[in-house]
């Protein structure tokens, strides 16, 4: 019996099209877009009809346009944290992904993508391990302002992925299992795993962490008031400059790192800094959650060991940026690297679960009760 999934994933960069026959991947495409055709939109949401006419586009060229679906699967936005797992998309789900409350991205057109191409099957709609899966340490959920807690908002369907394959590879599980994350793609995410819960995470889209090939990553935020209040920047040019037009393209005018190794050979002195910087500050990150994973959990009274360090998504296919990665951290774990990025099969595989009556997806609410 045949069980078609249709995976949409829309990334800052590229939009991601699977087509699952159960576990199997029958199909896979990455549509890149290039900067130009990005910044000709003013919100994530304006992008709906030219993502969803990319899509089809890849099924029609494909021959998979007549391919009856029995479940979508679309990559989870920004949405008021949440537990992990599968989820209906709701009303409740698209008013607040509009409203763009908890941040704009475009992963947040996964939903109502998904759902557009679900009622043409006449089936449902998911999302998986959304971006604002919560699981933080409570300690982890203090800043040094009241006002602003840390939140919970990364690369999760990647992440846990990645780290669910780490465990594999080394023999264990992933429930006893100690990793620190890097996802490295438009964003760049890190997070600590600590026995099949990432306790906490760097949150790559609201301007903490590593700069990246689009964002600036963290600033001083004195030094950001400051440009705001000097007229430097308006609030949505600075806004826009952070989470769209900064890091890799501030610096060299490239979204693209093959691009800037390209540079790097010919001689360019500014790409091999800015590169160094890159990985410097990927390798920063990666160090400053090792307390993390020091601390003990219920039951345990072992010394700790950390069980690797796992660099996934799109710049993980660089050699010379993992290498250099690497190089910038003490020798803490092995490094394990998946370049091909787990979300597609991630996503299909939480749409196949729910099919399979093997989990239940749950209805998206935005109140707490989606801790619980």
């Amino acid at each position: 019996m045949a069980e078609h999934i249709l995976v949409i994933n829309p990334g800052s960069t590229s939009t991601k099209v699977a087509v699952f026959d159960g576990e199997n991947e029958l199909f896979s495409c990455t549509v890149e877009h290039g900067k130009h055709e990005t910044l000709a939109f003013n919100t994530a949401m304006e992008q709906m009809e030219f993502r969803r006419n990319t899509i089809k586009a890849v099924l029609k060229e494909n021959n998979l346009d007549t391919v009856h679906f029995d479940g979508i699967a679309g990559r989870g936005g920004l949405l008021a944290p949440m537990q992990g797992g599968t989820w209906n998309v709701t009303d409740a789900m698209l008013k607040d992904l509009e409203s763009i409350q908890y941040g704009e991205h475009a992963c947040n057109l996964g939903a109502p993508l998904a759902l557009e191409f679900a009622k043409e099957h006449g089936v449902q709609a998911y999302i998986v391990d959304p971006v604002v899966t919560d699981e933080l340490d409570s300690r982890a959920r203090l800043s040094g302002l009241p006002e602003l807690p840390r939140r919970s908002v990364f690369h999760a369907l990647s992440q846990r992925a990645a780290a669910r394959k780490a465990a594999t590879k080394i023999g264990k599980k992933y429930a006893d299992s100690r990793f620190l994350v890097c996802h490295m793609g438009g964003g760049v995410s890190v997070a600590a795993h600590r026995n099949g819960k990432i306790c906490d995470v760097v949150n790559a889209l609201e301007g903490d962490g590593p700069f990246s090939p689009e964002r600036t990553g963290r600033l001083t935020a004195l030094g950001v008031l400051d440009l705001v209040k000097n007229g430097a920047f308006t609030y949505e040019e600075l806004r826009s400059r952070i989470l769209k037009t900064g890091g890799l393209w501030a610096h060299l005018g490239t979204n693209d790192l093959r691009e800037v190794e390209k540079r790097m050979a010919a001689g360019d002195a500014k790409a091999q800094l800015v590169f160094e910087a890159l990985a410097y500050n990927i390798a920063k990150e990666l160090s400053s959650l090792i307390p993390a994973l020091m601390r003990l959990d219920e039951g345990e009274s072992t010394p700790v060991t950390i069980d690797g360090i796992v660099l996934t998504g799109g710049m993980a296919n660089s050699k010379k940026l993992v290498e250099t990665i690497i190089t910038n951290l003490p020798p803490l774990a092995p490094a394990i690297v998946f370049p091909a990025v787990e979300e597609m099969h991630a996503l299909a595989g939480g749409v196949l679960r729910v099919l399979r009556g093997k989990e239940s997806a749950r209805d998206y609410t935005g109140t707490p009760d989606d801790l619980l």
